[in-house]
């Protein structure tokens, strides 16, 4: 059995859509089939309840406008005998969305989990037209087995019941099922929720690992992972092939292609990934699995994560290297903030450096202050401070650990022409080589390092 996930561009159009119906009725196995909003309709959700919350009355014709695109896409691509059908179940969701936007209206306030409820319109739209367009499909609705928890106010999935919903909702008979990713249920109240950005790759991830699938296949607007985002590097290739941890590290530096969290329960159960393209569908892809093969590329790609914030802790406790990187880490993971690059002291500074993104640096500074409050006091750390406006540019391989001359390689490439790299650090994970610069420099040094690594790769 497979798992397929078809992001918004392969469900934004009716073209797209009708290439989504042809993949899906050319496949021999079984599927589950996860889709997610219609292409940019999430945003569209988010600004409109926005409009109405702060009493700007063209929220109106918004809804409206939300309201004809999914009546054109239904016309479009739903077999005309089953439309009338269609658009009873669509207009009630519509009417349903219309009467909250006029609550929040009302009431000039757009509380969290009523922006929860407004987005998941989306997916449950868009779920039900494509189940509707597929001969044959059957629709399953993702609120009803897929369940979150709160954990620091965030909701996370309760893996173990999802789990156990999943295997007892999809043990009947099927050929193809349909399904809406990205939303959920909290397992206590039962109010809707969602997974978050990336939530509908996760879901699809979810369910493959629950029901042991053969593959988890994501389909999306390009022909796999490529070597650099081609919009800044022309050269740039799709790669054949890489490991989960390869996948991980290049997503987590900024890859559009899929969400971290996606892979970690496929990872786990050992079941490959497959990016594919929707509008291109006979390309081969790139394959994620567990190992190297033999004639994988050392190095997979180089990617950047933009708006990076450098914060430094300075003084003789930075020292303290065990103390400090655990102490860091727990008080970051409490408020939910992600560390992509550590530089750790070294014999010629007492200086801890970590990279956060710029949107979380404020919450970052008073987590890092609050915990370090009694050596701050000391004087055992004598400064905490920050740098922004940067990049941290990272390049990604299973072969780096057996190259090691690479990062000095890549460190006077980029100096040489003219850009300052402002830390390094080797990947925790022994795969990923990073460097913070200006995000002035970005472009050029994706560009230095891409022609220095690539040259002769392909």
């Amino acid at each position: 059995m497979k798992v397929l996930k078809f992001g918004g561009t392969s469900v934004g159009t009716a073209a797209s859509l009708r290439n989504v119906k042809d993949i899906i009725e050319g496949l021999d196995d079984r599927a589950v089939v996860i889709v997610s909003a219609l292409g940019g309709l999430t945003d569209k959700l988010i600004a409109t309840g926005k409009k109405a919350a702060v009493g700007d009355q063209s929220y109106t014709e918004d809804m409206a406008a939300i309201r004809e695109r999914h009546h054109n896409i239904i016309r479009d691509v739903v077999p005309e005998q089953k439309q009338p059908e269609v658009f009873s179940l669509i207009d009630s969701l519509l009417d349903d969305l219309a009467r909250i936007y006029d609550g929040v209206s009302l009431l000039a306030d757009l509380p969290t989990k009523t922006l929860d409820v407004i987005v998941s319109f989306g997916e449950r739209i868009s779920s039900i037209i494509v189940s509707r367009m597929i001969d044959g499909a059957q629709h399953f609705d993702s609120l009803q087995y897929v369940k979150t928890e709160k954990w620091f106010s965030k909701n996370i999935a309760d893996t173990e019941l999802t789990n156990r919903l999943i295997r007892e909702t999809f043990a009947e008979n099927f050929k193809v099922a349909i399904a809406g990713g990205f939303i959920s249920t909290d397992r206590d109240t039962g109010e809707i929720t969602n997974l978050g950005r990336g939530g509908s790759d996760y879901t699809a991830a979810l369910i493959a690992a629950a029901l042991d699938a053969d593959v988890l296949e994501i389909w999306t607007d390009v022909n796999g992972f490529m070597t650099a985002d081609p919009r800044i590097i022309p050269e740039a290739f799709v790669v054949d092939h890489m490991t989960f941890i390869e996948s991980m590290e290049l997503c987590s530096f900024g890859a559009k292609v899929i969400y971290p969290p996606t892979i970690y329960p496929v990872f786990h159960k050992n079941i490959p990934i497959r990016i594919l393209n929707t509008f291109q569908p006979d390309a081969p892809g790139t394959w994620i699995t567990d190992s190297p093969r033999k004639d994988d590329i050392p190095i997979k790609g180089i990617s950047a994560v933009r708006n990076t914030s450098l914060v430094e802790i300075a003084g003789e406790f930075a020292d303290n290297v065990p103390e400090i990187n655990s102490r860091t880490f727990n008080a970051l993971a409490k408020h939910g903030i992600s560390v992509f690059l550590v530089r750790q002291p070294d014999e010629n500074r007492s200086l801890f450096a970590f990279a956060v993104t710029m949107p979380e640096l404020d919450n970052t500074l008073k987590a890092i202050k609050d915990e370090f409050a009694p050596e701050l006091k000391s004087g055992k750390i004598s400064e905490i401070r920050s740098t922004t406006d940067l990049a941290t540019l990272a390049v990604v391989g299973e072969s780096i650990r057996k190259m090691p001359r690479i990062t000095g390689r890549l460190f006077n490439t980029l100096q040489r022409d003219g850009v300052e790299v402002l830390a390094s650090s080797s990947g925790g994970s022994q795969t990923t080589i990073s460097f913070v610069i200006k995000e002035s420099d970005v472009t050029q040094a994706l560009r230095l390092a891409h022609a220095s690594i690539f040259n002769d790769a392909n």
